[in-house]
């Protein structure tokens, strides 16, 4: 599976909200209050010609409109650009936001660094399941099919027998944001064995999403798999098989922690 290059505006934000350099601050800080976003472009004849921060609103004498309070010296970006070159750009500015504008100046979108990230999951997951699906292919001797597609919940067979609850944390946050990488599921006959994304598919569980979103590795027949054997052994069927460790925390922030730790003790 050949990478796809993207661009900004696969993944900017196109229906912005924005101000103008007349509305008042104490609108923007209404705005931020509800919408709970840190920024606004500030738009004239459809134009851009600033950008407005909660930063701005605090460090700066107060002004009653937004044009005494805005930054005007803005690094913008062209819908065209790609995803690549818009990440390096806002690393090396140390900026989380930047916004698209069409050749006239025309505010047409947003990106953020929550999209860069959601562009590098999109990007990096179907490598990762072009070779299990490699891998499937040569240990049965089949010819699989692969599609991204919502699996509901309720029909995936778990493959592991615990999850740890700060990670589900983490995975619950990543829902929420719509950054959650897509799960590994295989087909096989009727059943839908849940290869990998258990911690993203209990955190769904539990919130009541009727789907995970999944990459889907169909043999085309029913085979029993190894890991699905052994999770017959363990006794893991459904969700509720799965424990859910919260005494504990996942093993690499534990061992992270621990060298932490270490260290300090060193000191």
């Amino acid at each position: 599976m050949s990478e796809k290059k993207t661009f900004v505006k696969d993944y900017m934000t196109k229906n912005v909200i924005n101000v103008s350099p007349d509305t008042t601050t104490e609108e923007v800080i209404r705005l931020m209050r509800e919408s709970r976003h840190n920024s606004y472009p500030v738009v004239k004849d459809n134009k851009l010609v600033g950008m407005i921060t909660a930063f701005d609103i605090v460090s700066k004498k107060w002004a009653d409109t937004v044009e005494g309070l805005m930054s005007t010296k803005l690094v913008v970006a062209n819908q065209d650009l790609s995803i690549n070159d818009a990440s390096r750009v806002m690393f090396r500015r140390g900026i989380s936001r930047m916004p698209v504008v069409d050749k006239e100046g025309v505010l047409v979108g947003i990106i953020t660094n929550t999209d860069m990230v959601r562009s590098h999951i999109e990007r990096s997951t179907p490598n990762k399941v072009e070779y299990f699906k490699k891998t499937m292919e040569q240990l049965y001797g089949i010819k699989t099919t692969l599609k991204h597609m919502p699996v509901e919940t309720d029909k995936l067979r778990p493959t592991q027998d615990r999850v740890y609850a700060d990670e589900l944390e983490g995975r619950a946050y990543e829902l929420e944001k719509g950054l959650a990488e897509p799960a590994i599921v295989v087909k096989t006959g009727d059943r839908w064995i849940l290869v990998d994304g258990h911690h993203r598919a209990v955190a769904s569980k539990q919130r009541g999403y009727e789907t995970v979103d999944s990459y889907v590795v169909d043999l085309g027949q029913d085979i029993k798999l190894g890991m699905e054997k052994t999770a017959d052994k363990a006794g893991i069927k459904t969700f509720d098989d799965i424990e859910i460790i919260d005494d504990d925390k996942h093993p690499l922030i534990a061992l992270t922690e621990s060298l932490q730790d270490q260290e300090s003790k060193g000191d």
